[in-house]
């Protein structure tokens, strides 16, 4: 099977990934806030939008797309301040309704699993972080004169995923269990609202100031 990297790039890779997927981001902050709020379910529900994207991403580089974008000046602004304004939209979320526990918000029907799948997977898209970090990850794994280098590098995407999955998992989790000692507390409950809308705010302002390379 000529699309399996060698062992030694494999081993590599594996390093490499968990170190990244333990690094806070946005999408580990939605995962985790939705798990808290809305259950394990919606978490999940989020990481797997995600993980769709992670798919997306690879095929664009794999395709050499990624490369285009970042080469493009323009392209690159507009997706710099779509990620932003989308990040900033979802910390007034959490400011304006708040956390699921709450009385008022309680009453209402919550998200549904293909709306936070579709939340995950616009927060993975509209980051250009994503798409920098895999333009430039990827390919120091894989040989650009490999004639199967785009087998390989569809390979090492799925790789991420199946690596990142556990930690995900643990998290969310975790987030779930959590939740049920903030049901005693509103005040920490609100408190926690407003944390996860100054995170998403502070990773809109670092994609703003994200420059291609």
């Amino acid at each position: 099977m000529n699309f399996i990297p060698d062992a030694t790039v494999m081993v590599q890779f594996a390093i490499a990934t968990v170190v990244l997927t333990i690094t806070p981001g946005p999408d580990m902050t939605l995962f985790v806030g939705r798990a808290l709020s809305q259950g394990k379910a919606a978490g999940f529900a989020c990481a797997f939008g995600a993980m769709t994207g992670i798919v997306f991403h690879t095929a664009l580089v794999a395709l050499g797309l990624s490369a285009l974008i970042v080469a493009s000046p323009q392209a690159f602004f507009v997706l710099k301040i779509v990620g932003a304004l989308y990040l900033i939209w979802l910390a007034f979320q959490a400011i304006r309704h708040g956390s699921a526990f709450s009385p008022e918000v309680t009453g209402k029907a919550p998200r549904s699993l293909a709306r936070n799948w579709a939340t995950g997977l616009g927060i993975n898209l509209l980051n250009p972080k994503i798409i920098l970090f895999f333009m430039t990850f990827l390919p120091q794994f894989v040989s650009a004169h490999d004639p199967h280098a785009p087998g390989k590098l569809f390979f090492l995407g799925l790789m991420f995923i199946l690596l990142a999955l556990p930690f995900t998992a643990t998290m969310v989790i975790a987030a779930d269990r959590l939740a049920n000692l903030l049901k005693k507390s509103p005040r920490i409950t609100r408190l926690t609202d407003y944390l996860f809308a100054g995170v998403f705010s502070a990773f809109a302002i670092k994609i703003l100031t994200t420059q291609a390379k």
